[in-house]
């Protein structure tokens, strides 16, 4: 994944010590002919499969964020609907030592136009992919989009329960 020029900053001073970030992601949802279909993209670094996330740049608003994002990475346009839920996602070791961890706004988004394709180098392949169809993808990823087709009347405040070790490594493909 791209890091944006003020982490690398703050490692240049920081090191590998932990991160606090705030990221957006978005399950970006359009009507399909079986139904609704949703945005995904598949990561580039590790295969994996999920809605469209991102790191909020300093002094920019959480929907913003993820407009800018969903538009970087898939070309596609978007609009949000509602913040669904807030969760404090488990602590992440990346392989080259750096620790973070974030502090995630998702959003249900509705499309406006545009059809997916690899924006950057984040990805390697996006679509729309409909409900029954969505291919394998990490648990907390499902709850994201499960939360978004779902929401409560309230947005959800939630962290991921990351059992008896409290921390997530991405070369285990968990993240």
């Amino acid at each position: 994944m791209a890091t944006p020029q003020f982490i690398l900053d703050l490692r240049r001073y920081i090191g590998h010590a932990p991160l606090w970030l705030a990221g957006s992601s978005a399950v970006v949802v359009r009507n399909g002919t079986r139904g609704p279909q949703v945005l995904l993209v598949q990561r580039a670094d590790n295969g994996e499969w999920t809605p469209v996330c991102g790191i909020i740049e300093p002094g920019e608003r959480p929907d913003e964020a993820i407009i800018r994002e969903i538009r970087e990475e898939t070309g596609v346009v978007a609009e949000v609907v509602k913040l669904v839920r807030v969760n404090v996602a488990a602590p992440i070791t990346y392989p080259n030592g750096d620790r973070c961890q974030f502090l995630d706004h998702d959003f249900l988004c509705r499309w406006v136009s545009g059809e997916p394709r690899v924006g950057d180098d984040e990805s390697s392949r996006t679509g729309f992919f409909d409900l029954a169809d969505l291919p394998t993808m990490a648990p907390r990823h499902r709850r994201r989009i499960e939360t978004a087709l779902h929401p409560p009347q309230a947005v959800v405040i939630s962290s991921d329960d990351v059992g008896s070790g409290g921390s997530v490594d991405v070369n285990n493909g968990d993240v």
